[in-house]
């Protein structure tokens, strides 16, 4: 069977790339196509599904005529809500106003319909096997969930199944995470996804943003692809070396950042720099967002990058820097999965940030509440080692719930959903799509 996946930024291709490697050592064919800046084609994940049997990858720029992929752009730069900004507000608002959706139209068919064509071929309604596949479309996409409908439903037409998979594993067990979020009510972001035959989700956690605007039966909770067994194990060998080494300091910690639109007291997490890097024989490295890192006020922080032993890892991979640290503290990002399912010991900063993290929710020993349990653990670790930090029954809880979701047999789950879905006569059985109206103008 034939698949067309779309990836637009890292989550996608953390998230997403262990069940294309599934779907094609299982025996199917699929399309890559790149939504995003020009350099994720040199990712090493990428640079692994290029090299398998029947898989093609290509950016849409090389898809797509040079005008139309210039038209196709800027519409989805008018749309997306990354341009929203004060400052542009008015500006914007008028050009959506003049550049109408009736205008629009014509590209986002055209585009749409010579991507499907070069995946699918001619296809009648009724008469094709084969699915579409997005990530989640919600807040701040790159793309704009109008052009994102069109697609789907051109697919449809051609009797193709359409699916959305995650990019996330929901390390929030909280809902107001934000900046600006003050309403604890149904993130109406979410009910984009309505627009998918099937939604996937990785743990029952994330199920809950989406339950309020879809048939349950519409939701499928799969387990996580990207820190299942099968593809860390895979992963292990597909990794470039590492640029770090090890070094003569006693504990090697690191920090993960996250996003600035997240609510962080970005003044407090200075403070635990300080505090960490006080400590003799410690080394503190500090790893940025991938997205948004640059608008992190901790990382230009002068007085911190002074100090002879903490550094920014600005362009390390996470994974050298999870196998390089002894500990790592964590301000609620799914990161620190792989480093958990490995028993090495994360800090759930949850005093650091407005939200409450699934890490400290699952594993109440991991949570930070003050600067004295940040003192007090590092102390420890120095003292006794980083052996026999989590609680078993704990462990076995997260793993159980956040990342297996049944059995550690992941990867089959989402490749038996995707056949599914691509057969059109199955497809057409399912009684339940759900058609309530989305707000297809912001991404």
């Amino acid at each position: 069977m034939k698949a067309l996946f779309f990836l637009r930024h890292y989550n996608d291709i953390d998230h997403i790339t262990p069940v294309i490697y599934k779907w094609v050592d299982l025996g199917n064919t699929c399309d890559i196509v790149l939504i995003g800046r020009s350099r994720f084609p040199n990712d090493y994940r990428i640079e692994f599904l290029r090299k398998l049997n029947g898989v093609r990858v290509a950016y849409i720029s090389d898809l797509l005529p040079r005008l139309e992929f210039a038209r196709w752009f800027l519409q989805t730069l008018l749309l997306i809500r990354k341009v929203r900004r004060p400052y542009l507000a008015s500006i914007t608002a008028a050009l959506v106003r003049f550049y109408d959706v009736k205008k629009r139209t014509p590209v986002w068919n055209s585009t749409a319909q010579r991507l499907l064509t070069r995946s699918f071929g001619d296809t009648h309604e009724g008469a094709g096997d084969g699915v579409v596949v997005f990530d989640w479309i919600e807040r701040n996409s790159s793309i704009c969930v109008e052009w994102v409908a069109v697609v789907l439903s051109m697919a449809r037409a051609m009797g193709l199944g359409t699916v959305s998979l995650p990019h996330g594993d929901s390390p929030h067990a909280s809902q107001l995470i934000r900046r600006g979020e003050l309403r604890l009510e149904p993130d109406t972001t979410f009910a984009n996804a309505g627009i998918f035959d099937r939604v996937v989700v990785p743990n029952e956690l994330c199920s809950v943003r989406f339950r309020p605007f879809m048939d349950n039966r519409k939701l499928a909770v799969l387990g996580s692809p990207r820190y299942c067994d099968e593809w860390l194990a895979k992963l292990a060998t597909l990794m470039p070396p590492s640029p770090l080494t090890r070094s003569g300091s006693r504990l090697k910690v690191v920090i993960f950042l996250r996003k600035s639109n997240f609510s962080t007291f970005w003044e407090e997490v200075g403070e635990v720099v300080r505090i960490v890097a006080s400590f003799p024989g410690v080394e503190l490295m500090i790893k940025p967002h991938t997205r948004g890192g640059w608008q992190q006020s901790l990382t230009s922080d002068a007085s911190l990058r002074r100090l002879p032993n903490v550094s920014v890892a600005d362009d390390i991979h996470s994974i050298h820097l999870l196998n390089w640290a002894d500990v790592i503290i964590d301000l609620a990002t799914s990161v620190v999965f792989e480093a958990v399912k490995a028993k090495k010991p994360v800090l759930a900063g949850d005093y650091l940030h407005a939200g409450r993290s699934a890490l400290a929710e699952y594993l109440p020993e991991t949570e930070l509440r003050c600067r004295d349990d940040v003192y007090r653990q590092i102390e420890k670790f120095l003292t006794h080692g980083c052996d026999d930090f989590y609680i078993e029954a704990h462990h076995q809880r997260f793993v159980k719930e956040m990342i297996d979701v049944g059995d550690a047999d992941v990867l089959s789950r989402y490749v038996a959903l995707l056949e599914e879905q691509g057969r059109s006569r199955s497809r057409h059985e399912q009684p339940y799509l759900d058609e309530r109206p989305v707000n297809l103008a912001f991404g």
